[in-house]
């Protein structure tokens, strides 16, 4: 697991001589709070950049998901929460391509272990944002475009947590 991500942290041995762990003698490791893997995460350029290039990929996404909506509620007249998901679906295809391959680098892992985790953490946030949509354009009668764009915003920072700590994680 990267450095940044890491949950726990391995003690020298009390004694020098067993310097080198073996099954009698396992290395002591402890559980850091999370706050703290937090502020040693945050100060690792090298997730403001990952977080850039999320943030890149998510606006790619954004727009195809915007306009495969737009497409299918106003061209096609499909009903706005059946275009919600059609939606859905082309843009995490898109995502999950663009993050595996740009965002985290990360093609040492299985394709589809990562792409059943990646459409895990999706349709969790999908389940979030769909509820969102619903209560814009029936609750508050906002128009079915802008609701799914406000939606889609709604879940970012949700699907950046779990990409990167879920799906993507070495």
């Amino acid at each position: 697991m990267p450095e940044e991500l890491s949950s726990t942290v391995e003690l020298a041995p009390p004694n020098p001589e067993l310097s080198t762990p073996s099954p009698e003698h396992p290395p002591h490791k402890i559980e850091l709070p999370f706050h703290i893997r937090v502020r040693h995460g945050v100060r690792r350029p090298h997730n403001w950049f990952q977080l850039g290039r999320f943030g890149a990929v998510g606006a790619t996404g954004y727009f195809v998901n915007l306009a495969v909506f737009a497409l299918c509620v106003h061209a096609l007249g499909i009903d706005y929460r059946v275009a919600a998901v059609i939606a859905w679906v082309v843009s995490v295809l898109n995502n999950f391509w663009l993050n595996r391959h740009w965002t985290f680098g990360a093609k040492q892992t299985h394709p589809v272990r990562q792409g059943v985790r990646f459409f895990a953490v999706s349709l969790v946030v999908f389940g979030f944002s769909y509820v969102v949509l619903v209560v814009l354009v029936s609750g508050v009668g906002l128009p079915k475009v802008v609701a799914q764009a406000i939606a889609i915003a709604a879940g970012t920072p949700q699907n950046f947590v779990g990409q990167k700590l879920w799906s993507f994680r070495a």
